[in-house]
């Protein structure tokens, strides 16, 4: 399994770059993983870019998760009502308080 970790923010400043390099992670490889927990802001443009990658994953007959989900990931994702559409098994990366 190949795993990328995203670190930092994942806004609409960052947004397209790393667009970029999601899509290229997924010629990698067949079973994939995303580990989210470096994330520590994400706003709807990250959120976009996370549906699109695991959208395009699907199209190719890849196997991509997303793992370790940050606060803020797991703050936006529950905020969109879109938890349990990505599929994944949700993980907090630490307990926070």
């Amino acid at each position: 399994m190949q795993t990328l970790t995203i670190e930092n923010e994942l806004t609409i400043f960052t947004a397209s770059e790393m667009k970029t390099g999601l899509l290229a992670f997924l010629d990698t490889g067949s079973n994939l993983e995303i580990d989210l927990s470096q994330v520590v802001e994400i706003d709807t443009a990250g959120l976009q870019i996370l549906i699109l990658i695991k959208r395009e994953a699907a199209k190719a007959g890849k196997s991509l998760k997303f793992a370790m989900h940050s606060k803020p990931v797991l703050e936006i994702m529950e905020l969109a009502n879109l938890t349990a559409v990505f599929g994944d098994q949700v993980v907090l990366a630490h307990t926070e308080e």
